[in-house]
């Protein structure tokens, strides 16, 4: 298995690393919006930001809590409306292998 992404920051600022892992706890629990909701928001976001990876990441995370594969696709059009195509293209390098294609880099 891959290392934590933030492990550079845990081996070097543990501090730091447990206020981001309590402030991840905090926002993706279950509340007036379900963890699979706030996971989708989070995939649509970092694909506006161009974030692949954090894509894929945030997909699995959102596919771990019940979401569908359509539901991720269905959060990209929000990205797509709010951040124009280039969010698809970031989401279509992230999602390839959890869609069931191969993952392409983003252009």
């Amino acid at each position: 298995m891959n290392a934590h992404p933030l492990q550079p920051i845990q081996d070097h600022d543990p501090a730091l690393f447990e206020l981001v892992s309590r402030s991840r706890e905090f926002t993706f629990q279950d509340g007036a919006l379900p963890a699979r909701i706030k996971y989708l928001i989070a995939v649509a976001l970092d694909a506006a930001h161009g974030a692949a990876g954090g894509v894929a990441s945030l997909a699995r995370q959102a596919l771990d809590h019940g979401a569908g594969k359509e539901e991720l696709l269905e959060a990209l059009h929000v990205a797509n409306f709010v951040s124009g195509a280039g969010s698809v293209y970031t989401a279509a390098a992230g999602l390839g292998e959890i869609l069931g294609g191969p993952a392409k880099p983003a252009t």
